[in-house]
């Protein structure tokens, strides 16, 4: 049976609990990254994880860029931050052979079309995470909760290739199923990061639960905004969507986002792709987002201070 080849472009704490499951489900995994190459070469990755234990994932070929990958990639899979700062098709162009299937599982609303034009011929797979997964050391990631995988082709929906790396993930015990609504799953992940990712980093770091405990109301007025935008543009979520994300928020360890700690480590963040996109969003269909408007203004004053 053909061994899958995959290249991890973005190795953080998403790229590298995804690598080492799909190390576990038996796939040659290779991993592309920078600042922590020396250790990661040298130890690998210690996953401690709640639900499933601990185990060391050492990745097939540790490279410091796409450039230096020498197989024929089954799929790269692309879990980098969307900051002003990257440029995701220079990221991966390099590995890209005709048969490789792209897969971007990055936060962010209305960001695929860079990569479908980019890579008009290959197969571009959006992925969404609903984890929390943080990497505070440089080669030891903390899984603490969930990890249900939703994957959706964007471009060619009557190939199994997005079914085969959701059984790959599934056959290790975490969750990931096909959706042919891949767009509409985007719009509700953005109901819970247009909410707790600013709000984490506008409240100088309080966790998810002490957020929530405080401010539900204003949570519930975030997410309902973006659920107007997404209906405006041709995705109408669940009614009871909203009470979803609050309950399985109440549920989770207190948890600090992924844009606190890069905001508290000085690194750019996605306000961009999470607010900024979602309000160009609602301009465009004529929406009105006031309370994501001043979310929005008040992480670009932010961003000017960090």
């Amino acid at each position: 049976m053909k061994q899958d080849k995959i290249l991890i472009i973005g190795a953080g704490a998403i790229g590298s609990f995804y690598g080492a499951l799909l190390s576990k489900a038996g796939c040659e995994v290779s991993v592309s990254c920078r600042s922590d190459f020396k250790i990661i070469t040298q130890q690998g990755y210690n996953i401690k994880s709640n639900s499933l234990g601990s185990w060391i994932f050492k990745p097939a070929h540790v490279i410091e860029s796409a450039s230096h990958y020498k197989a024929d990639a089954d799929y790269i899979i692309l879990c980098t931050k969307i900051t002003p700062d990257s440029d995701r098709v220079k990221l991966i162009e390099a590995a890209v052979t005709k048969n490789t299937c792209i897969v971007f599982i990055q936060n962010g609303v209305e960001i695929e079309q860079e990569l479908i034009d980019a890579f008009p011929n290959n197969e571009i797979i959006s992925g969404l995470a609903f984890i929390c997964c943080n990497r505070l050391e440089p080669n030891i990631t903390h899984h603490l909760a969930y990890g249900k995988l939703t994957l959706g082709s964007l471009n060619k929906p009557l190939s199994n290739n997005a079914q085969h790396l959701a059984d790959l993930i599934s056959s290790t015990g975490i969750e990931t199923l096909v959706t042919e609504n891949i767009i509409a799953a985007r719009w509700l992940k953005c109901l819970w990061n247009a909410a707790f990712n600013p709000l984490s980093v506008l409240s100088d770091g309080l966790s998810t639960e002490k957020i929530l405990v405080t401010q539900e109301a204003l949570v519930r007025s975030i997410m309902q905004e973006v659920m107007n935008i997404a209906r405006a543009c041709g995705y109408s979520l669940a009614t009871s969507s909203i009470n979803t994300n609050i309950q399985n928020t109440y549920a989770m360890p207190p948890y600090k986002t992924s844009m606190l700690l890069d905001y508290k480590n000085h690194r750019p963040m996605e306000t961009e792709a999470i607010l900024g996109n979602a309000i160009q969003a609602a301009k465009r269909e004529h929406i009105a987002c006031p309370t994501l408007d001043t979310l929005y203004a008040l992480m670009k004053l932010k961003e000017l201070s960090n």
